[in-house]
């Protein structure tokens, strides 16, 4: 068939790999896609395209409706098909791939080291549990999350942090971050939307407080921990809630210190305040036994947060709310019309690693392998710099003297020999005119690589002798 006739010079070339019609629909379509059949391009009829084809008249005439049916083609009495005159939009050319890390090294806080998740156990866990799990289990749950892994979870916290955790006040969410949502959305909701957080603290989870609709006020932090004996006074008067992280703050590294913990539930019980308890590393401490939650000294008035983040990886997408029972109706609505529920998978997977207490030997297992790095950062550059918070959690604190490098000279040295490291300036609410610091990661780096990590960040750090 000469299709210059209708005004096209076109070559149809069919795959009837999956059909003879389903290979001359695709064949249009893409001929439509790529602009070979301008929009209003008069088709031949179905008796000459079979005919040229070798096809059934009947197989064309059901392609032509289906990509009627489409949009791509229009038919109209008397006048044939043809293809739509609606000029479609030709699909984005997808991203090119990621290229190589642009570092070799990457001390960076924040992540574990993955090559520390327990495959294994996981999988076996995972073959338990489904085995069986109910066939309710893979329906769509409750938001509060699977029942196994609350019970777990109560049991857990209790013996491990000390947190009083009645099951049916545990919600199970898509990890910190989406529990730092629902808190703000009901704060923000019952018109309390100002939040103390503290001054050092991680700015991207100000971020998120602030997208959802919170007021973010700065809660300033010295050698003690967070300063809650200002909270209700002077700017913070207002605040409906205080996000604290006392076990081990991030990034200073210190422990609130047990006259701040008291200050800090007697605002909440005489204001009707929330304390927002972020545990994110609380297993991990190394000069003796982790302190326990705020949350068990005053459930009523304190939202703990844990994750398996760190424990296990942050690819789970797994951590928990321990509530008060004044906030469970409403966050569990916020959740549900958040994400309905949390996946429930690798909830029961869990749930049966805590119940054959896999989850605690990870835990001593991670902990252990922490701990070596954690001394092995001091004995690589504790002599050449003073690091802060050591005693506990995934990462230390290093001040540059002020009368050396700026901080940012510091970042650009390490980067241009491929070290990655993060400023503590960052970590303000207000970076200028701030101390120059560094936020040692020592977790990420894969156990092969670490050594060499330190070695260049001894080289990187100012001499204190010069």
């Amino acid at each position: 068939m000469d299709w210059a006739d209708f005004g096209v010079d076109l070559h149809l070339e069919l795959d009837a790999s999956g059909g003879r019609r389903a290979g001359l629909e695709r064949a249009l379509r893409d001929a439509i896609r790529d602009g070979r059949l301008p929009p209003s391009t008069r088709l031949p009829a179905t008796r000459a395209l079979a005919a040229e084809l070798g096809l059934s008249r009947g197989t064309v005439s059901a392609a032509y409706d289906q990509l009627v049916a489409e949009g791509w083609l229009v038919a109209r009495i008397g006048a044939g098909t043809a293809v739509s005159p609606l000029r479609r939009a030709a699909p984005a050319s997808a991203p090119p791939p990621p290229g190589p890390a642009p570092f070799r090294y990457d001390l960076r806080p924040g992540s574990p080291d993955v090559g520390l998740f327990p495959v294994t156990a996981w999988l076996r866990a995972t073959r338990r549990a489904l085995s069986v799990a109910p066939a309710e289990a893979y329906g769509y749950g409750d938001p509060r999350g699977r029942p196994e892994l609350r019970a777990a979870l109560a049991g857990y916290l209790g013996r491990a942090r000390g947190v009083l955790a009645d099951p049916a006040r545990i919600v199970v969410t898509t990890g910190y971050v989406q529990a730092l949502v629902l808190l703000t959305t009901v704060l923000r909701e019952s018109g309390t939307p100002a939040v103390a957080m503290e001054d050092p603290g991680l700015a991207f989870h100000r971020d998120v407080v602030h997208r959802h609709g919170g007021t973010v006020l700065p809660l300033p932090v010295d050698e003690r921990g967070a300063r809650t004996d200002l909270l209700g006074t002077g700017h913070l008067a207002g605040v409906g809630a205080a996000v604290v992280t006392p076990a081990h703050q991030y990034p200073t590294g210190v422990t609130l210190h047990p006259s701040r913990r008291h200050a800090l539930t007697d605002w909440a019980r005489a204001g009707g305040g929330l304390v927002v308890e972020d545990d994110y590393d609380g297993e991990f401490r190394y000069d003796r036994q982790p302190v326990g939650a705020v949350q068990g000294t005053a459930p009523e008035q304190v939202a703990y947060v844990g994750t398996a983040a760190k424990t296990l990886g942050p690819a789970l997408r797994l951590a928990w709310l321990v509530l008060p029972a004044r906030l469970v109706d409403p966050v569990v609505d916020v959740k549900r019309h958040l994400d309905l529920h949390t996946e429930t998978v690798g909830q029961l997977a869990l749930a049966d690693l805590i119940a054959t207490h896999g989850y605690d030997r990870q835990v001593r297992t991670v902990r252990r392998r922490y701990r070596q790095r954690r001394d092995l950062l001091l004995a690589r550059v504790g002599g050449r710099s003073t690091l802060d918070g050591v005693s506990a959690g995934l990462h230390a604190t290093v001040h540059l003297p002020p009368d050396g490098p700026a901080e940012a000279a510091v970042l650009a040295a390490a980067a241009a020999q491929g070290l990655a490291l993060t400023g503590l300036a960052a970590h303000h609410h207000e970076p200028a005119e701030q101390p120059p610091g560094l936020v040692i990661g020592y977790a990420r780096p894969p156990a092969h690589a670490y050594p060499a990590a330190l070695d260049l960040l001894a080289r990187v750090l100012p001499d204190p002798r010069a």
